[in-house]
């Protein structure tokens, strides 16, 4: 698979990574429904064969049972991946997540990060949520310190804008963005793609096939499926009408496309957002090792320009 270097730093990072948020399993409110540690193991394993080289994940995911999950699978990994994971998000005791940036949390929430992890260092570690706004420089100098100490490699940001980044800019550099970017979410085309590039800061896309919308298996049927705790059910609005119509005529309209190259509508949708120079990497979450076999692929596929204009006339 090919790499592409992250912004000023010398990681290089597979066009494709695995996503770690349903290996963190149910029973929290934005949880995937129930998960097989086993499955996302051997997930995690399967990625690394490909070629995949890193993962990123985040401890709220599961209240910190992603990071667990995947602090046991590198210890039997044959090649180490680069570990990419976020801090900012902290819990009650009905593991209800809530926004927390103070120096203290921070802190403990890089060692916490380490033991689950079973590192020494962290390869990538961001800031998931600008949220309490006006905290963001007291954790980000707390994480620039633990840069210094030799505790993390490169520190990034998750959801922030153009204006929030500049603030952190002046305390420390920021190694990489890491936005929503999808058919379907098309926000960061606006001012961040470009102010990225500017700044050598690299571009980690997320939820590149829109939490399942833009691959084959979104259907009607596969929405009425989905688990009572899985969090696209009861809270995400593209899975509800009037959006949940729009969007299986849009999945209509882009396999054509797909099948003319023997592609999967998923890795079509992957190879759609790596279209632009700006962005690094994708973060394609997976559960099931059949299912990172299936999107990898997309890491690869350039799109011609005749199909990045048929893509733009349905959308």
């Amino acid at each position: 698979m090919q790499t592409r270097q992250l912004g000023f730093t010398d990681l290089h990072l597979t066009t494709v990574g695995l996503g770690a948020w349903a290996m963190g399993g149910g029973g929290w409110k934005f949880g995937w429904g129930a998960q097989d540690d086993q499955e996302s193991i051997d997930t995690i394993h399967r990625a690394i064969d490909l070629g995949v080289n890193w993962i990123d994940t985040a401890p709220v995911y599961g209240t910190g049972h992603s990071e667990e999950v995947l602090g046991k699978a590198l210890k039997t990994a044959g090649k180490k991946p680069i570990v990419a994971t976020k801090c900012g998000r902290s819990w009650d005791d009905t593991r209800t997540p809530f926004p927390d940036l103070k120096a203290d949390t921070i802190r403990k929430e890089i060692e916490s990060s380490l033991q689950r992890l079973g590192v020494e260092t962290i390869d990538l570690y961001q800031m998931h949520w600008p949220q309490p706004d006006p905290d963001i420089e007291e954790a980000w100098s707390v994480i620039a310190d633990a840069v210094k100490a030799g505790k993390i490699r490169y520190a990034g940001v998750c959801n922030f804008n153009v204006a929030q980044m500049k603030r952190l800019q002046a305390i420390h550099p920021i190694a990489s963005l890491q936005p929503p970017y999808s058919m379907l979410v098309r926000g960061a085309e606006d001012e961040l793609l470009g102010f990225c590039a500017a700044n050598k800061i690299g571009v980690v896309a997320y939820s590149p096939m829109q939490k399942g919308i833009l691959t084959d298996k979104f259907t009607r049927e596969f929405v009425g499926s989905l688990a009572t705790d899985d969090h696209r059910k009861n809270f995400d609005a593209n899975f509800q009408e009037p959006a949940l119509s729009k969007n299986l005529k849009l999945v209509e309209g882009l396999k054509p496309i797909a099948q003319k190259h023997g592609m999967l509508v998923a890795q079509l949708a992957i190879a759609w957002v790596l279209r632009r120079p700006e962005v690094t990497a994708a973060i394609v979450g997976a559960r099931r090792p059949s299912q990172i076999e299936e999107t990898a692929a997309g890491g690869d596929f350039t799109l011609s320009e005749s199909d990045i204009a048929s893509i733009e006339t349905l959308l």
